[in-house]
């Protein structure tokens, strides 16, 4: 046995303590994640939820114009949040962009815009002066229209709904609740002005709306209305009539259209009663935003 020892390789040595130290103070203190950024999205998800915050921007601008006494303007932005919200769902379908994120955004712009936006705006407007039941008017109104929304979100998935239930809403939806609800504006705007010295008159009409919204009334739904090749060029025509009256008369038109869609309602309700009798299917209660 040879008493020569190996030479002792200290420069290794040390580049492996110092290693072992670097490990260590490196584990004491964490770890750093290394940054992986957020995963790409297609532009076809972001249009739908883009046009449902743009919807809701123009519902609290509607407060907005409210509280400085601006209630024409405010009534013409929850109309125009009311067109974005038809708008954004269709285009969602086309672009194959539907997401459980986009249907939760919507119903919550759907509650801001529809919900509170409208009944704030009349409270402002005359609600106000009905000291002792103006704000629980207003409650009622907002609440409804929350268990209006949390019905819809809870029966997307039903499984038990008939195929004809397409042609119907349960209630009135969320947007033409809204609608239903500005109507003594309307009429305040042309001239009608004593119906805002009459809060308590107001008032009946917002319970009245909200009952509407919650109830099992079947009302019409027009999302999957086929319309027969002989009747496209009348109905078109039909579409820019209205579109002319509403830039010409907005006020005059809107009471018009609230007042034919409440008057069209017993006929739904009978159509409906036609459905059913075919088919001897159970009353089904799904909502609809």
């Amino acid at each position: 046995m040879s008493d020569v020892s190996e030479p002792v390789n200290s420069n290794g040595d040390e580049k492996k303590r110092a290693a072992e130290r670097r490990f260590a103070f490196r584990g004491f203190r964490g770890a750093r994640p290394r940054y992986q950024g957020l995963p790409s999205l297609p532009v076809r998800l972001l249009i739908p939820n883009a046009l449902t915050l743009l919807a809701l921007s123009a519902g609290l601008t509607a407060v907005r114009y409210a509280m400085d006494g601006r209630f024409e303007a405010a009534v013409l932005a929850i109309v125009a949040a009311g067109v974005i919200d038809g708008m954004d769902g269709r285009i969602a379908r086309l672009l194959n962009g539907v997401s459980k994120f986009g249907a939760e955004l919507d119903s919550l712009s759907d509650f801001v815009s529809f919900g509170i936006s409208p009944v704030f705006v009349i409270y402002l407007w005359t609600l106000h002066d009905g000291h002792s039941y103006g704000w629980p008017v207003v409650l009622f109104y907002a609440m409804c229209m929350a268990l209006r929304l949390a019905r819809f979100n809870t029966a997307l998935d039903d499984p038990a709904k008939p195929a004809w239930s397409i042609h119907f809403f349960t209630g009135v939806p969320a947007p033409t609740g809204a609608a239903i609800a500005l109507l003594p504006l309307y009429l305040d705007f042309q001239g009608l002005e004593w119906i805002r010295d009459m809060p308590a008159l107001v008032a009946v009409h917002l319970v009245l709306v909200g009952l509407l919204l919650v109830s099992r009334l079947p009302t019409p739904s027009f999302k999957r209305v086929h319309i027969d090749r002989s009747y496209v060029l009348p109905v078109l025509v039909a579409v820019v009539a209205i579109g002319a009256l509403l830039a010409n008369f907005p006020w005059a038109t809107l009471s018009l259209l609230v007042i034919g869609y409440l008057s069209y309602l017993p006929f739904s309700y009978r159509s409906w009663m036609a459905y059913r009798a075919g088919t001897n299917s159970p009353a089904v209660d799904h909502g609809v935003a």
